[in-house]
């Protein structure tokens, strides 16, 4: 949170404390069908659902406004469980419901990149998180500016490469969406490619993925390099495919050629530059 906190400003939600239940406050569950079900009160018995609902709809109202760029829920809660909440029927209870907040969350805004706490003590995951999260901030900086299939076809090159290492198959999707734009609606389009980019972010990049991304870009180059360099880079990418070496390190030699040849087809690449240095995404995965 205090690294996030230099690039992002977080906006407190808690749902139970601001649709009045207070602090401290009765332990409330979910009860019923695990598609349908109600929140209610342990002890006293009284039912939340109506009075969660019609809050989660006019906060998610005002959260809309603010173009949010993420969204971190809470493991278990009965209002904000992103997955595998209890949900109790006759026989006990069942770990697979949703927070009624969270599910309205998810269904009103599609797009965003939602996990919970717990789960970002996965490194993987919460580097995937952090990466969608200025992905979906520079879509949305995208749509709110002046749109043409020009700058779309800009905003897919840029993030060509970072969308190969997650899903060469999106990639071929958003391709084929990006030339169609000269002769569909725009508008039409972009929805559809904002759809499936942060689809393919969702998809965690492997290590295959990446070694196969970085052994293309070495393909783009290789006649600038000699063949000192060409082995010696291709030989850091092999130690990083077999786990000897972080990401980080084929990057920063990429980087090195791409500003000492001028490669300007590379130098706008955001593979190479994922998002602000202090995250360091690139250091582990």
């Amino acid at each position: 949170m205090e690294v996030l906190a230099r690039f992002v400003e977080w906006v407190p939600v808690c749902p139970e404390v601001e649709v009045g239940m207070g602090v401290p406050r009765e332990t409330v569950r979910l009860i019923g069908s695990p598609s349908g079900p109600r929140m209610v009160a342990e002890q006293s018995g009284k039912d939340w659902t109506r009075e969660m609902q019609d809050y989660s709809r006019k906060r998610l109202s005002e959260l809309k406004k603010i173009s949010l760029s993420g969204y971190i829920l809470k493991r278990n809660s009965p209002s904000c469980g992103m997955e595998r909440v209890k949900v109790y029927g006759r026989s006990g209870a069942a770990n697979r419901g949703q927070g009624l907040f969270a599910r309205l969350l998810m269904d009103e805004m599609p797009l965003l990149p939602v996990e919970e706490e717990a789960r970002l003590n996965n490194l993987s995951l919460r580097e995937n998180f952090i990466e969608r999260v200025f992905a979906y901030d520079r879509w949305q900086a995208f749509m709110s500016g002046r749109k043409s299939a020009r700058s779309l076809f800009k905003f897919h090159i840029r993030h060509r490469l970072t969308v190969m290492a997650h899903s060469q198959k999106h990639l071929r999707r958003l391709g084929r969406l990006v030339a169609a734009s000269k002769i569909r609606p725009l508008r039409e389009v972009c929805g559809e490619y904002g759809r499936l980019f942060m689809e393919a972010m969702a998809i965690r990049a492997t290590v295959r993925g990446h070694a196969e991304v970085l052994r293309h870009i070495v393909r783009v180059f290789s006649r600038q390099l000699d063949a000192e360099e060409r082995k010696e880079l291709l030989g850091i990418i092999k130690e990083y495919h077999r786990g000897l070496l972080p990401l980080i390190a084929p990057v920063t030699l990429i980087r090195h050629y791409v500003k000492k040849y001028r490669l300007v087809s590379l130098a706008d690449q955001l593979y190479l530059n994922p998002g602000p240095g202090e995250l360091m995404l690139r250091n582990h995965g």
